[in-house]
Order: structure tokens, then sequence, then C-alpha cells
């Protein structure tokens, strides 16, 4: 049976026992206090002397200060002989957009006399010289594309290539310039587009400008367009796209493998066969043959 007596003897152990645990838990944490680690740094006796704070005479401000500022900070420049005081700004006084232009002017006007050159040390051509005109004696050119440009021209000599625009402007959706290094493959895709006439015989189209010139005929600004395969509502391929062994890398490759484009081709060569064979052998060279009388 159990008594009220039994009850709080029990309950006064666990007490005990409560503050017992409390009261080592606080003698850890005092040892674990005193373990602390307390590091002490060696004084270093050969520490290197402070930079000088005075930045002696300045070059002349780029903007102009007005007095009223609540803190006055002195600064001497070259052109001021009194000190200045900082306050509010006021105006610009020195431009370096202007002076970098002033300073290229002079510089062009002492080497007027002398004809312009090419980065590879040639005198530039009439066509060139005329472009380089062009680009620097427009009016629509702001200043800060003329300074920028004078500051080019300055320390090196711009190439026409450079001076040419990279693409066709906003109007043309930037319709970009070839590289250099791309022409002589481009050509071969533009100069097969022009013989179009002989590709169908129902159609006709006017020359072009540049047709017959070469390399130098191509047009400034030209791209070629490539056609995006479709796909169907699931994602999948669609069956009016060509497959990988029918697509072709350029025009030429195409018109090659063009069926119509064969049957008409071995069509007119037969043709051709024809009336070299009625004129007989050897035909070609009679008229190189000198009369015999």
């Amino acid at each position: 049976m159990i008594t009220q007596e039994y009850l709080d003897s029990l309950l006064e152990k666990a007490r005990q026992n409560a503050a017992l645990l409390e009261e080592k838990e606080k003698e850890e944490a005092r040892t674990q206090q005193d373990k602390e680690d307390v590091l002490t740094l060696e004084k270093i006796d050969s520490q290197p002397p402070l930079p000088p704070l005075n930045p002696g005479i300045l070059p002349r401000s780029y903007f102009n200060f007005t007095s009223g500022s609540s803190s006055q900070a002195e600064i001497k420049t070259q052109d001021d002989s009194e000190p200045s005081s900082s306050g509010i700004l006021n105006s610009l006084s020195r431009d370096p957009l202007a002076e970098i232009a002033e300073s290229a002017l002079a510089k062009a006007a002492s080497t007027a006399s002398s004809p312009l050159e090419f980065h590879d040390g040639k005198d530039l051509t009439k066509k060139q010289r005329k472009e380089v005109g062009s680009i620097t004696c427009s009016q629509d050119f702001s200043y800060l594309a003329l300074s920028s440009f004078l500051l080019c021209s300055t320390y090196s000599t711009p190439s026409i290539t450079q001076l040419k625009p990279k693409t066709a402007g906003p109007d043309w959706f930037d319709l970009p310039a070839p590289s250099e290094s791309d022409l002589p493959r481009l050509y071969r895709e533009v100069e097969a587009l022009r013989l179009r006439n002989q590709l169908d015989p129902k159609r006709f189209y006017r020359k072009e400008e540049g047709e017959g010139k070469g390399i130098k005929g191509l047009p400034k600004h030209f791209a070629i367009g490539k056609i995006i395969t479709t796909d169907t509502p699931f994602g999948g391929a669609s069956g009016d796209n060509l497959t990988r062994a029918e697509r072709k890398r350029t025009l030429v490759d195409e018109l090659v493998d063009d069926a119509e484009m064969k049957r008409y081709a071995k069509r007119k060569f037969e043709d051709f066969q024809k009336v070299r064979g009625a004129r007989g052998k050897n035909t070609k060279n009679v008229r190189k043959q000198k009369p015999k009388w």
C-alpha cells in the first residue's frame, strides 16, 4: 500500500536530483569559459611608413565650384594662385572631348600638306579619299562620334573597312555587311543566283549592276537566308520537311542535285552537240586557216 509519506519522499529526492543537475551544468559552463584560448599578436617593429597625404600641385579642375558650402576644403591647382574652396557645382571649366578634338585638329592641320596614307603605307586612292571625306565631313556627325574618330585617327590610322557601316540600318532590319574573308565563298552563291536566266528559259530577269565585275560587284550589305523546318503540333518532325540527305549546304549543291535542272541541262547539251555535229569535223578551226590564193 502506497502511503503519503512514501510519495513525499520520492518528490523530495526528485527535487534534490534536479538541483544537483543544475549545479553540475553551471560548473561545466564555468570550466568551458576558463578553457577559451586568447590570441595575442606580437608587435611588428618594421612597418612601412604611411604615404604622404599632400598630393602637391594638381591640374586644373574640370568643374567650377561656388563658395557657400559649410566645409571649406582648400585645394591648390596649377592655374589658381589662391586656394579655391569647395562648394556647389556650377559649370564645366574643361571639356575632355573638346580638348581631344582640338589636339587632333591641330595635329591634322600640321600634317595637312602631306598626302593621306593607308595602313600599309600606300597613298589613298581617289575612291578611298571620297569615302573618308564623306564620313568625317558629314553634317549629321555627332560631337561624340567626331571626337572619337579624331582620337582614333590621332593614334592609329583606321582602314576603310573599319570606317564603313557594319549594317544597312534599322530601315533594312540591320542587314549585315559580310566580312572580307567570307566574300569568295559568298561570291559563288551570288553568281549562281545571277545565272538563273539559264535555268528557266521562260523567265527573264533584269541584269544587275555588279554582274560581271567579280567579287567587286557584290553588294555592300546582303545575307543568305535559310528555310526553317516546321514542326507538327505534337513537337515531331513534319513530313513536308526535307530529309537530312536532301538538304544541301549551298545553292550550287542544290542546283546540281535538282532533277528538273538536270533534265534541262542535258537537253540543252544535246541540242548544242547536234548543232556542232551538223557542221562537220574540224569546222571550228576552218576560220583560222588562211585562204590559198
